[in-house]
């Protein structure tokens, strides 16, 4: 009999750890800081990155034994990776990187895009010279990554775009608050990323938001803000359709 979680869903089509494409190693921990936190920002990189895609179990043992450490700290962090819909805790049976659940990456996207228009609203009434200039200048870091085909790169520079704006707002710890919410959405857009043009248009919307502010121009840095996050959920049935084991509704 197939044991269910919580929430009465059965255990996802399931593959092994091992069997799964290559894990980076991990990083070396740093043994002034508790290790959990570290455990956990290493599997969320690569979940959200699908080194670890829906459907991977994941093994304690197996991952306590590549960072050295004993068993607790990996629970704890799988404990919280479980609190942010990450992975299903099957009780006496197994852990499993989730599917990517539409409604909550629905809700993702409304919390950051209510957040991030009020962060470039706030940015353009400035116009700092110095922002943009950072700004422009994590664009064509991206531009030559996605020359390069280099993805995890230019979503790496995404994040850095979008972070420097939090940071520049004042409010850098909403951003950790969003990304912590935005594990499902950001899964949507790493399979997004790749399709033909998407990369093109991400550096454009970049350029006109950092153009907006250094403008000074609050409606029209919002107007291209709402523009650029509107674009990964209205592909969603075309993810499903090619990707119909990573996604649940």
């Amino acid at each position: 009999m197939l044991t269910t979680s919580p929430t009465g869903r059965h255990p996802p089509r399931t593959t092994e750890m091992t069997n799964a494409a290559p894990l980076r190693e991990p990083p070396r921990l740093d043994r002034s800081r508790h290790a959990a936190p570290q455990v956990l920002d290493y599997l969320r990189e690569r979940i959200i990155a699908l080194e670890l895609p829906p459907g991977i179990v994941l093994s304690r043992a197996e991952l306590a034994a590549r960072f050295g450490l004993s068993q607790t700290p990996v629970r704890d962090a799988l404990i919280r990776l479980e609190e942010e819909g990450l992975v299903e805790v099957f009780a006496q049976h197994k852990t499993v990187v989730s599917r990517i659940d539409i409604r909550s990456a629905q809700q993702a996207h409304f919390l950051r895009r209510a957040v991030e228009l009020e962060v470039v609203r706030v940015l353009a009434a400035r116009a700092d010279a110095a922002l943009v200039k950072e700004l422009r200048a994590t664009i064509a870091r991206q531009k030559i990554a996605l020359e390069a085909g280099d993805y995890p790169a230019f979503v790496a520079d995404d994040q850095a775009f979008h972070r420097r704006m939090y940071e520049a707002a004042g409010v850098p710890d909403l951003h950790a608050v969003v990304r912590r919410q935005s594990g499902h959405i950001d899964r949507l857009r790493r399979l997004h990323v790749p399709e033909p043009g998407k990369g093109s248009a991400i550096l454009d919307d970049h350029k006109r938001i950092a153009d907006a502010i250094a403008r000074g121009k609050p409606d029209d840095a919002s107007r291209r803000l709402r523009e650029h996050l509107s674009g990964t959920l209205t592909w969603v049935d075309a993810v499903r359709r090619k990707y119909p084991d990573y996604i649940t509704d």
